[in-house]
């Protein structure tokens, strides 16, 4: 797997910030995300839809890893999510044997990536501004919803 350049994560993560703010836009918790090949092609992206259609396993990891349909394998793939990704969704990165995981922000929630860093899977964290300011306003305004959604 190649290294991943600040230039490019930053890039990949750009396609889950959009993804989350249309989350939040409709009506959503604004958690996005998208899985890349290991040529850098993006093979699905999604965003969390649990209040939207009702089904609180639509996380934003699983709906990009949906999306991208069927792999052979997901060896070299590296999911980029906004937010560490939860108990549920890290084990679906491990589950497929998705290498690396991109993550937005762990300050305002710290799910599975140290298990995962533990099991071999690649974590890059980059601590961007936009999704934590997102995530803090919404847990601050829809403190219910996100305390349903994390299993609080």
């Amino acid at each position: 797997m190649e290294l991943l350049t600040p230039k490019t994560a930053g890039q990949w993560l750009t396609t889950a910030v959009e993804e989350a703010r249309a989350g939040l836009a409709e009506g959503g918790i604004p958690i996005g995300a998208a899985l890349y090949g290991a040529d850098g092609t993006v093979l699905g992206r999604g965003h969390n839809r649990r209040v939207q259609d009702d089904d609180p396993s639509l996380h934003a990891e699983t709906a990009a890893f949906r999306n991208a349909g069927r792999q052979r394998s997901y060896r070299g793939t590296t999911m980029v999510t906004t937010l560490s990704p939860c108990w549920y969704c890290s084990g679906l990165v491990r589950q497929f044997g998705i290498s690396r995981v991109v993550v937005g922000e762990d300050r305002t929630f710290r799910g599975g990536q140290e298990w995962l860093a533990r099991h071999g899977v690649d974590i890059v964290v980059l601590d961007d501004q936009e999704c934590v300011a997102m995530m803090t306003e919404f847990i601050t305004t829809h403190r219910a919803v996100w305390n349903e959604d994390i299993g609080a």
